[in-house]
């Protein structure tokens, strides 16, 4: 009887709560790692058009071998800097890409490339996902902070799940 009356009281909200963090987070790096599996491609396209944009081409290069070679896990969620770090590279990266597809502009022939083309749909498509993803995973922490920090929750968390941190 004590269990049941107890599950109404939200008892198992906090780890509810934290699995959906933690889930939104895979959807977030997912698609991070759907972008950065199109960058070689979109380079590689770009380069046979426009040979002298080789600036930008080594820009976005280097922009997404610092982004992939940031190790993510689970780990990630509870160490802000280490966070922080992570969505740096992929701004930089975001960044590098909107470069290139504005020197991308000046090449007509470039522009009318079917393979061009599809590579472009698909990556609006996944920085269109990458927004979903980020909205969705800032909505899961802050859902997470609010349990913790609000009744009943902040009881829970206190006897119970003292162990689980907050979320930035």
């Amino acid at each position: 009887m004590l269990a049941f009356l107890l599950s109404g009281c939200g008892i198992n909200n906090i780890p509810t709560y934290d699995e959906n963090v933690k889930a939104a987070w895979a959807q977030v790096e997912n698609q991070y790692q759907r972008r950065a599996d199109l960058v070689p491609n979109l380079v590689e396209t770009v380069k046979g058009f426009a040979k002298q944009e080789k600036e930008t081409l080594t820009a976005v290069i280097e922009a997404r071998s610092k982004a992939t070679s940031i190790q993510v896990d689970e780990s990630i969620l509870n160490n802000p800097a280490k966070l922080q770090q992570f969505q740096k590279a992929q701004g930089e990266l975001s960044s590098a890409l909107s470069r290139l597809m504005v020197v991308s502009e000046r090449y007509p022939d470039l522009k009318s490339n079917q393979n061009f083309l599809a590579l472009q749909s698909q990556l609006e498509g996944t920085e269109n996902r990458i927004a979903v993803a980020r909205r969705d995973f800032i909505q899961s922490v802050e859902r997470y902070n609010t349990e913790i920090r609000t009744f009943p929750g902040k009881i829970w968390h206190s006897m119970l799940y003292s162990d689980m941190e907050r979320r930035e």
